[in-house]
């Protein structure tokens, strides 16, 4: 899912992550996502697997992937 938010030009996508299942996870994956330029926020979820991304411009899915391989999780795509 990606949709405009208020502010002027960003995006917020949300992805599908497997694996997390504990609050180290989501700060795992949140500071790997976060280090893509052009993101703004990230906020992990474990419980369902989501984590929303805010970021300037959409992102490169591949990005996104390897920072959450990166993190030792699967990014099972877009929510």
């Amino acid at each position: 899912m990606t949709t405009q938010t208020d502010l002027p030009g960003s995006v917020t996508t949300v992805y599908q992550v497997s694996g997390m299942s504990c609050g180290h996870c989501e700060g795992s994956v949140s500071g790997e996502i976060s280090e893509i330029p052009g993101v703004t926020s990230v906020k992990a979820v474990a419980a369902t697997g989501e984590v929303t991304v805010v970021s300037a411009a959409p992102l490169d899915e591949e990005a996104v992937r390897a920072a959450v391989d990166e993190a030792g999780f699967e990014l099972a795509g877009k929510a």
